[in-house]
C-alpha cells in the first residue's frame, strides 16, 4: 500500500498537460486529488475521469494569482476531502520574446503565475499541514514545485520564465528551513522540455525569433542537449512527483530533482 494512500493532494494547472498526469498518478497511488484550474470545465473533467476510475476527485476553480480565490479553493478542496496534505503547485504559462521588446505586462503576469501562485497556494495549504497532529506534533505535508531545467540554466526569449523558475528554488528551500520541524517537505521537480500543448505553441514562436526552421527548434535548441534525443514525458514527470511524494524522510527536502533525459546534470 502506498504511504499516500487517503492522503489528500491539491494539484494545480491539473486540468491538462502535466498537471493532469500527476493528478491521476497520485490518484492510482491511493490520494484523494483536489483539480484546481482556472479552466474549471477541465479541472471538472479531469476529476470524472480519475472518479471513473475508481478514484476520488474534486474539481476547483482557483485563480492562482487571486489571494481570495487560491484561500476560497483550498477551503473548498478541505472542505470535501479533508485537510491538505500534499500540495503540487504546477500552475504555469510561457510567453516568448527578446528582453528588449519584452512587455512589463507580460513580465508580471509571467511572475504571477509561476511565483505568486506558488507563495499563495503554499501560504493556503501550510495551516493545515501545521495543524496539531493529536500526538504532540504537526500533521506534516510535502509540497512539490514545477521548475524546469530552466531553474538552474537560462534560454533565449525566456528572461521571466528563467527568473521564476529559478525563485522557486529559493521558496523551496526557505519553506524546507522553516516547516521542517513541523514535517513539512519541500521539492522541486525540473523537467525538460515536455511535449505538450504549452511546447507545442512554442516551436513556432521560437523558429520566428531564432530565425531558423521548426524542426531545428525541435532537435537544437528543445532536445539538443539531451543524451537521446527524446522529450521528456508527462509520465515521467508524474512519477517523480509521486516518488517524492512517498518519501519517507526529509531527507530530500530542500533538493531540485531534474529530470530532462540528461540535458541538465547536476
Amino acid at each position: 500500500m502506498s504511504s499516500i494512500q487517503g492522503k489528500v493532494a491539491v494539484v494545480t494547472g491539473a486540468a491538462s498537460g502535466i498537471g493532469r498526469e500527476i493528478a491521476f498518478e497520485l490518484s492510482r497511488a491511493g490520494a484523494k486529488v483536489a483539480i484546481a484550474d482556472i479552466n474549471l470545465d477541465g479541472a471538472n473533467a479531469v476529476a470524472e475521469a480519475i472518479t471513473e476510475a475508481g478514484g476520488e476527485a474534486l474539481g476547483i476553480a482557483v485563480d492562482v494569482t487571486d489571494e481570495a480565490a487560491v484561500n476560497a479553493g483550498i477551503e473548498s478542496a478541505v472542505a470535501t476531502l479533508g485537510p491538505i496534505d500534499i500540495l503540487v503547485s504546477n500552475a504555469g504559462i510561457q510567453i516568448v520574446n527578446p528582453i528588449e521588446s519584452y512587455a512589463f505586462a507580460d513580465w508580471k503576469k509571467m511572475l504571477a503565475i509561476h511565483l505568486d501562485g506558488a507563495f499563495l497556494t503554499t501560504k493556503a495549504v501550510l495551516p493545515h499541514m501545521y495543524r496539531d497532529d493529536g500526538h504532540g506534533g504537526s500533521r506534516g505535508g510535502v509540497v512539490i514545485y514545477m521548475g524546469s531545467v530552466h531553474s538552474h540554466e537560462a534560454s533565449k526569449l525566456k528572461a521571466p520564465y528563467v527568473t521564476a523558475k529559478h525563485g522557486l528554488l529559493g521558496l523551496a528551500r526557505v519553506l524546507a528551513k522553516e516547516g521542517g520541524s513541523r514535517g513539512v517537505r519541500s521539492h522541486v521537480v525540473c523537467p525538460g522540455f515536455v511535449r505538450t500543448p504549452l511546447v507545442d505553441r512554442q516551436i513556432p514562436e521560437q523558429a520566428r525569433e531564432l530565425g531558423i526552421s521548426e524542426e531545428e527548434v525541435v532537435k537544437k535548441v528543445m532536445l539538443g542537449q539531451t543524451v537521446d534525443g527524446i522529450f521528456t514525458t508527462v509520465e515521467d514527470v508524474a512519477q517523480t512527483v509521486r516518488f517524492l511524494a512517498e518519501f519517507p524522510s526529509a531527507a530530500l527536502t530542500g533538493q531540485s530533482i531534474v529530470v530532462s533525459h540528461g540535458w541538465y546534470m547536476q
